[in-house]
């Protein structure tokens, strides 16, 4: 019976085809034949013929006929489908207790018809939920269920079954930290001079349980990510970030799902450029060539500007660029690469271009400089053991015309005690002043000192 009906159907859809589709073209065909030159009127007699147009129309339908059959089947044939990562909706008391072991997403697997599970995925009005309403504080294993629009289709959940953890929620108050994102990215010329949320404290919401995955004892802090890629221009002024997203951290450093209210806020961020104007300090090493000295030094830049923070800036006093003068006799060129300090984030300049000038040497000796003592723990004191141990004679080698001026003042010896304690010890004299064009050797190279506790 099904089958006979089944044809009946076909039968009058083929029979509708032919009237709506195969006949209409048909004519056409028919009536643009008439239209052909002489030459093909073998052409129009063929297309006129009875049988053509029936064989024509037959196979138009029975094309038809296989394309709808072959649909027919696809869409009512029975089948299946895995939905994956499906959210779950939890109805509860979210103002009163705080819910763990929840899964975050299951899979459901869809059985039926085509068509049906083709509705059903498309369908707004699918969901998963499970519902906790009236459970209280404990473990509980839990249902979770998945509704659609559909009676025809079968579904199963995976999982179906949920063990979860409810705790009474409770409230503390956290400070709100700050760190910054992506600071690199920031032009070399600028930093971030400072940040200032609008709320110094926030209130997190969980469970004091400590057992808890996210217990609240388990905040260590709740941070603001500053991302200085999300400036609407890079340049110095103060700029409000909106809405940026407050997250809660262990000690780890790993984030907790709790709740922060709020969860966003505002942020104040300035961009300063603080920059300091330096000299180029010349610093020539090794042995100029016998009898000769440097009578002048010209440089394309004496001065460069130095973009760094403003603790940085304040511990710098110069740029040194050392040049090795080894072995030179006559006048030379140099074009050397400027090293930033430690700490400096960008120059002006990079290179500067020396031009040494060189003359007949000769000496001058200053006598009765005092030794400075650097970099000496403040819980120390340093003493010299006789009177030759804290002042040295030194000679300056030069040109006459640089070094005939010189005095005790333009000098400076010094011993660097860094990482002394306490006791004696017999330590180098080092020195250095404030023409670079000038050698200074120190007569005594090494003094005797006493380094006692204050």
């Amino acid at each position: 019976m099904k089958k006979t009906k089944k044809k009946n159907i076909f039968q009058k859809l083929f029979g509708l085809l032919d009237r709506k589709i195969v006949v209409p073209i048909t004519k056409v065909v028919i009536k643009l034949s008439k239209g052909f030159k002489k030459s093909e009127k073998g052409i129009e007699n063929w297309l006129s013929k009875s049988n053509t147009i029936l064989f024509v129309s037959l196979f138009i339908a029975v094309v038809i006929f296989i394309s709808l059959n072959q649909r027919i089947i696809t869409f009512t044939s029975q089948t299946a489908e895995v939905i994956k990562d499906q959210k779950i909706e939890a109805t509860y008391n979210k103002e009163a207790y705080v819910v763990e072991g929840l899964p975050d997403t299951v899979d459901i697997t869809l059985m039926g018809n085509r068509s049906d599970i083709f509705i059903a995925t498309q369908s707004t009005s699918s969901k998963v939920t499970v519902d906790l309403t009236g459970l209280k504080p404990g473990s509980h294993k839990v249902n979770i269920e998945y509704s659609q629009p559909l009676e025809s289709i079968n579904y199963s959940v995976n999982p179906s079954v949920a063990t979860v953890n409810i705790y009474p929620k409770v409230s503390v108050s956290k400070t709100v930290t700050t760190d910054i994102l992506n600071q690199d990215n920031l032009d070399r010329r600028l930093i971030v001079e400072s940040i200032s949320p609008e709320l110094n404290e926030v209130v997190v919401k969980g469970t004091d349980d400590e057992n808890a995955t996210n217990s609240l004892k388990k905040v260590a802090t709740v941070k603001a990510l500053i991302d200085v890629d999300e400036l609407s221009r890079q340049e110095e002024g103060t700029f409000t970030l909106k809405d940026v997203a407050l997250k809660a951290y262990d000690k780890k450093g790993n984030i907790l799902d709790v709740e922060i209210v709020p969860s966003k806020i505002n942020v104040d961020v300035e961009i300063s450029s603080p920059s300091k104007t330096l000299p180029i300090k010349v610093i020539p090493k090794g042995e100029i060539g016998f009898g000769k000295a440097i009578s002048s030094i010209n440089m394309s830049d004496s001065n460069v500007v130095v973009y760094a923070p403003k603790n940085i800036l304040d511990t710098i006093e110069n740029i040194p660029l050392e040049v090795n003068v080894t072995g030179l006799k006559e006048d030379h060129e140099y074009k050397l690469d400027l090293e930033k300090p430690s700490g400096v984030k960008s120059m002006s300049l990079n290179t500067v271009t020396l031009k040494f000038e060189l003359g007949a040497s000769t000496d001058k000796e200053i006598n009765g400089i005092n030794i400075d003592v650097r970099n000496l723990s403040d819980n120390y004191t340093v003493q010299g053991l006789s009177e030759s141990d804290i002042k040295v004679d030194v000679t300056a080698v030069g040109v006459s015309s640089v070094i005939k001026n010189l005095s005790a003042d333009d000098i400076t010896a010094y011993i660097d005690l860094k990482n002394y304690e306490a006791g004696e010890y017999e330590v180098p004299v080092g020195v250095e002043g404030t023409d670079s064009r000038v050698q200074f050797v120190s007569k005594t190279k090494k003094v005797k000192i006493k380094i006692v506790e204050k």
